[in-house]
């Protein structure tokens, strides 16, 4: 964001993200026919990546908006609380959450504020957070319709990589009033190759990698539970910084990093069932 606006970013990073994955789908799709493996249906997949695609380019393009004022902290706080929206939003959906889980969403909930935020610290409600907070209930929105998706037998992959090229396309449209006349961030060939290694690592490893096992990932797995464990992007980016860059990790952190953790275990726990009385016969 030093070098080219939030859409031209956008744009860039969804375009190599989608390509990647071009070649991952051959060569996956080849191994489960020889395999004698159904593949998922590419018309279904094509269909839901462009409806989840232009949701994306929505959170995502948000996010990069507020970027450019919010902090790191509180632009992780705002944008996760996909993990209290999804299940509230599951409610009207029909889609039961356990009361275990419901505890650890407010469990993880506390641990994001600890962790992105600081106890007693003050919070002050900017323009950009409205920004995070439209983001955050599009990302909500998100998780929900790949949960849908892959009750349809999509192909994920194949899902993942029409999302992206959708995104950079829907993106694109707004490269020129936003990031040029608004923004003043005009892209360029230079600026372009100045931001080109975190485009790289954006395109391939969040797009590509990331994303696209979040669709797969998600098959298995109830929302609410997913929006927990991908959450923990705030826990695994403050641990990053103290490994890779020998940040230090204040009080608050540790105790948000361990709430988060004691959060997910706990959602993933067992719920013991209620034995029915009754008699053999």
């Amino acid at each position: 964001m030093e070098y080219i606006g939030p859409f031209t970013f956008s744009v860039v990073r969804y375009i190599i993200g989608g390509l990647f994955l071009i070649p991952v789908i051959c060569v996956i799709r080849n191994i489960n026919n020889k395999k004698g493996v159904q593949n998922g249906d590419i018309k279904k997949s094509i269909k839901y990546g462009i409806g989840c695609g232009l949701i994306l380019c929505a959170a995502s393009n948000f996010q990069q908006m507020a970027m450019l004022k919010a902090s790191t902290g509180k632009a992780g706080f705002m944008t996760a609380l996909y993990i209290i929206i999804v299940p509230i939003l599951g409610i009207f959906m029909k889609r039961k959450t356990s009361w275990l889980i419901w505890i650890s969403v407010f469990l993880a909930l506390i641990g994001l504020y600890f962790l992105c935020i600081g106890w007693g610290n003050a919070f002050f409600f900017e323009d950009s957070d409205i920004q995070l907070l439209i983001c955050s209930f599009i990302f909500s929105f998100h998780i929900l319709y790949i949960d849908n998706a892959n009750e349809k037998g999509v192909d994920g992959v194949v899902m993942s990589s029409t999302q992206f090229l959708t995104a950079a396309v829907a993106s694109i449209f707004f490269v020129y009033p936003l990031d040029v006349m608004h923004y003043n961030m005009a892209p360029s060939v230079n600026l372009i190759i100045s931001a080109l290694p975190a485009l790289c690592y954006s395109g391939l490893m969040s797009c590509g990698v990331a994303y696209t096992l979040q669709i797969v990932g998600q098959k298995d797995v109830n929302p609410t539970v997913a929006s927990l464990i991908m959450s923990l992007e705030s826990v695994v980016s403050a641990l990053s910084g103290f490994v890779v860059l020998g940040q230090k990790l204040s009080t608050d952190e540790v105790i948000g990093c361990v709430i988060m953790f004691v959060a997910i275990i706990l959602a993933e726990l067992p719920i013991p069932q209620k034995k029915s009385v009754g008699t053999d016969l």
